[in-house]
């Protein structure tokens, strides 16, 4: 198969042509990426519900809008705790698991008073996004993504709605200029 790039802990960028309701300019960062799929979340839909409502004991530790958000069409039913990771060792002991860099998940069983002294911030998904063996690199070679470096701050963005302008930006070269594309090309 030659060299393989994964792609966990990058960024995909929806391109304007990219439908679905959950996916229209979505920014999604990869948790995951193998020859055997690939699984993220969709860091800018959050969902009109506080995570009160499935989450009690988080609420008041989940970074603002203090929302629930869509990670993806798939396992709805499911919630996934994201953490921005403090300083100090020993994640896998209080239920918190690094995935890369300064991100990492947590165990939403754990009591939060126990977790929190070691992150500095909180995002709750419900779902995720989920690709099959080979079926990311098919939509990144029709043209579906743009695949962009992360930031630590990304996934917990404060104001989620404009981090699709924002990472298209940042990123330079032509894909910066996307960022002003309409949201109905018909209207400019």
């Amino acid at each position: 198969m030659g060299d393989v790039t994964y792609l966990a802990g990058r960024l995909l960028v929806a391109t304007p042509g990219t439908g679905g309701d959950i996916f229209h300019r979505s920014v999604v960062l990869l948790l995951h990426h193998d020859d055997d799929g690939a699984h993220g979340l969709v860091l800018n839909k959050p969902i009109e519900a506080d995570v009160e409502a499935v989450l009690p004991t988080w609420q008041e530790h989940v970074v603002a809008p203090g929302h629930l958000f869509q990670g993806g069409p798939v396992g709805l039913d499911t919630a996934l705790g994201l953490v921005r990771l403090g300083h100090g060792g020993a994640e896998d002991d209080l239920g918190i698991k690094r995935l890369f860099g300064e991100i990492g998940v947590v165990d939403l069983d754990a009591p939060p008073e126990i977790v929190m002294p070691h992150v500095s911030s909180v995002r709750v998904f419900a779902g995720y996004s989920g690709w099959g063996a080979g079926q990311l690199e098919g939509e990144l070679e029709a043209g579906a993504w743009y695949v962009v470096d992360a930031r630590p701050g990304d996934p917990f963005m404060p104001v989620p709605e404009i981090l699709w302008r924002l990472v298209l930006r940042r990123s330079g070269g032509k894909i910066a200029w996307l960022a002003n594309y309409p949201e109905d090309p018909q209207m400019n």
